[in-house]
């Protein structure tokens, strides 16, 4: 993607970032990502195709060994295909060159894959939660040593699953969100395993709703920071980790720049950062050099691969609007 920032003004230049070492930078920083999702692609087939296979055995023997705590699973495990087909979709999406009125291509569909998949899980556990308060109050005996070997089952398949998205999980919310789903399914799963054995041991029956219960409220935890810094991403919030002052004292203090106003840094996609600000410098237009050197160390030092720069001669050129700093 070219920034290019086309105000003319009364000193008749206008900024271009990126030029050959720009974004020669731009590109190697923006393949890794690009790369990322490439090399998840086969764990999110594998990952999918695993626990479709899980789903369906955890909800028909829970179904028949009459075990909620095994269906919560099951609808635990749903919401998670449901939420590594988005979390892939997009990955895909992200991919997409720009087109048309998508200027950016398809890199916010990652935001909003983010977003659903943390609403999936908010269903799912409406139901499965309601259906355990009902079996609260009148327990139904469980067939506890199927519960458990099914449990087994998803312990190794959701631990298998999430170590094959262990590696990205630094770069992106979507990997992350698959690999702590995983991980949390396989901690879930044990719990059944466990709740199933004691109530083979001991005969307590209101054991299995409990442990329903428990699951959702584990889902619900995990679930409120995905939503949390979704809605942040798709408010077009700074992302998480962005040090706006310090990106603010880099851009004022750079060589010939007296002061500087409406200061944006935005998310593109879960990956990718993008900033714009005007910067007034009285001796003039400092040329490409200095432009292209600013979009390096913003990437280097903050990570933002999509700086945007209008530079302004007069300090009173300002938005009419918003003369004092926007954030």
């Amino acid at each position: 993607m070219l920034d290019v920032d086309n105000h003319d003004h009364h000193d008749g230049h206008h900024h271009h970032h990126g030029g050959h070492a720009g974004h020669a930078h731009t590109h190697a920083h923006g393949g890794a990502h690009v790369h990322a999702p490439a090399d998840f692609g086969k764990a999110f087939a594998i990952g999918i195709t695993l626990n479709i296979g899980l789903v369906v055995a955890e909800g028909a023997f829970g179904y028949l060994a009459n075990s909620t705590a095994l269906l919560a699973d099951a609808g635990h495990n749903l919401s998670d295909v449901l939420g590594l087909v988005v979390a892939w979709g997009a990955s895909v999406a992200a991919k997409r060159a720009p087109s048309g009125r998508f200027t950016y291509g398809f890199r916010a569909s990652t935001i909003l894959a983010a977003l659903a998949n943390a609403v999936f899980l908010l269903v799912a556990i409406g139901a499965i939660g309601w259906e355990a308060i009902l079996r609260l109050r009148e327990p139904e005996p469980v067939a506890g040593i199927t519960v458990m070997a099914v449990a087994g089952i998803g312990i190794l398949v959701n631990g298998a699953t999430a170590l094959l998205f262990a590696g990205g999980r630094k770069d992106d919310i979507n990997i992350e969100g698959a690999f702590l789903h995983m991980a949390a399914d396989a901690a879930i799963s044990l719990g059944v395993v466990i709740s199933a054995g004691l109530i083979v041991w001991t005969g307590w029956l209101w054991l299995d709703p409990v442990t329903s219960l428990a699951i959702c409220a584990t889902i619900l935890w995990g679930t409120t920071s995905l939503l949390r810094s979704s809605v942040d991403m798709s408010m077009a919030a700074a992302p998480r980790g962005t040090d706006l002052a310090a990106i603010r004292e880099f851009l004022a203090r750079r060589p010939g720049v007296s002061a500087i106003h409406d200061l944006h840094v935005w998310p593109i996609s879960t990956t990718e950062t993008a900033l714009t600000c005007h910067l007034v410098m009285p001796g003039g237009h400092p040329g490409d050099g200095f432009l292209m050197e600013t979009a390096h160390l913003l990437q280097t030092s903050f990570g933002i691969g999509h700086a945007t720069l209008q530079i302004e001669t007069h300090p009173d050129n300002g938005c009419a609007l918003a003369p004092d700093d926007v954030v």
